[in-house]
């Protein structure tokens, strides 16, 4: 019966106070800003000729006097002195926000000062795009969704990039027509100043048919081992095919072996003869498509012991020659 008829005279006090309005008991409210996460405390400055004194959420009562009337476990009683009266909520979360009211009634006179609570809440990314997978030339949009208090500023970032810096203002990033230099991780950025940013990835990978490079024709001597590398860029990674005039070699033919790394294989002779020298056509390819190149293994000119060895016997052979007409005209 006691805190039912503290609770009426409570009520009593508040609608009161709100009729008061004219007579010029009532203060404006204040604001009180807090982060989400840490404690809210909503202060009331009064006198020692306070009778009554009560913190209002809305119409629904927190604290009469030292009394608790809120059920939320959140909320406790701060400062009760002669000067001051406060509560606190702690954690406080986004639905904290609002209008409180403290109540309090001097030598029969009704006042109300109001404090409005706000609820800021850091920058937090909520959906982004997955990993993505697309063919060169395709257009493609990448999305990122932040919620926080105030409203926080989304920007994307190109990670990693080797044709200059990339980065867009909001929440979508579109990009028409991409191409294979575009290809790498997205970052989304997002932040309202209240902490750290906060940052996820989205991973571009753009497939492009083979491009053929680094194919150079190749000069060795009979005896000798020798190599032809055919390297190709491409997304997904490039098969390879050798062929010798039209011809297709495969790495169980005697002497030869072929090797093949992400980007490039390798035809690779132990020891060059006569029958190995010829042009050889390189077929990189995936399912965008293929790309071909040829080179030469040849052996080149002769060495300057064979242009001797050429020498002598030509000599000798003219001899001979000259002998014999010398002998048929006698």
């Amino acid at each position: 019966m006691h805190r039912l008829g503290s609770l009426w005279m409570v009520v009593a006090v508040i609608l009161q106070g709100l009729l008061s309005e004219a007579i010029d008991f009532f203060q404006s409210s204040d604001n009180i800003t807090v982060s989400q996460g840490q404690t809210a405390a909503l202060s009331c400055d009064i006198d020692g000729n306070v009778t009554r004194v009560a913190w209002l959420n809305r119409s629904s009562i927190m604290y009469a006097g030292r009394d608790k009337w809120s059920m939320d476990t959140r909320v406790s009683l701060g400062a009760h002195s002669e000067l001051e009266y406060s509560i606190q909520i702690s954690p406080v979360d986004v639905y904290d926000e609002g209008l409180y009211t403290c109540s309090f009634q001097t030598m029969d006179q009704p006042h109300t000062v109001q404090v409005y609570l706000i609820v800021q809440v850091p920058a937090k990314i909520v959906n982004i795009s997955s990993d993505l997978t697309v063919n060169e030339r395709s257009n493609i949009a990448l999305l990122c969704v932040a919620i926080g208090r105030p409203e926080p500023v989304v920007t994307w970032k190109k990670l990693t990039s080797k044709h200059g810096s990339f980065t867009s203002e909001g929440e979508y990033l579109e990009i028409t027509e991409i191409n294979r230099h575009q290809a790498g991780d997205y970052e989304c950025i997002t932040s309202n100043g209240l902490s750290s940013p906060d940052t996820k990835k989205v991973r571009v990978t753009v497939n492009y048919a083979p491009e053929i490079t680094d194919v150079r024709n190749v000069t060795v001597r009979n005896g000798h081992p020798a190599v032809l590398r055919c390297e190709a860029l491409s997304v997904p990674a490039a098969d390879f095919q050798w062929y010798k005039e039209d011809k297709r070699l495969s790495g169980t033919i005697e002497g030869l072996r072929i090797q093949k790394d992400r980007t490039r294989s390798l035809l690779m002779f132990f020891n060059v003869s006569q029958e190995s020298y010829g042009n050889y056509t390189c077929f990189a390819s995936n399912k965008l498509g293929g790309s071909n190149a040829s080179m030469l293994l040849h052996g080149g000119p002769p060495s300057r012991g064979a242009l001797v060895a050429v020498e002598t016997g030509l000599r000798l052979w003219l001899v001979a020659v000259s002998c014999f007409v010398m002998f048929r005209n006698n």
